[in-house]
């Protein structure tokens, strides 16, 4: 599974203020799919997940609980 994060001002906002990582993903992925592949790899717990597909590309938007912080997240990945 190949999971993007995206770095754009909006996703950057969307970690300061609401505690969301932002990534790109392959189409053929389920929701449940990128929800353990997320929480496997930086070791965190998702609250919600959120999936759309624009163009023939598809985002997921995760939600992270509180213990979990994002910021620290999107540090360790060099986006912040």
């Amino acid at each position: 599974m190949i999971l993007k994060p995206i770095v754009t001002e909006k996703a950057v906002m969307m970690i300061e203020s609401q505690n969301v990582l932002t990534f790109q993903t392959g189409k053929e992925n389920s929701k449940q799919e990128i929800k353990k592949e997320i929480e496997s790899l930086f070791g965190i717990k998702i609250q919600s997940l959120r999936v759309f597909i624009r163009g023939n590309k598809k985002y997921a938007y995760a939600k992270l609980k509180s213990e979990s912080p994002a910021i620290d997240v999107a540090t360790k990945l060099g986006i912040i």
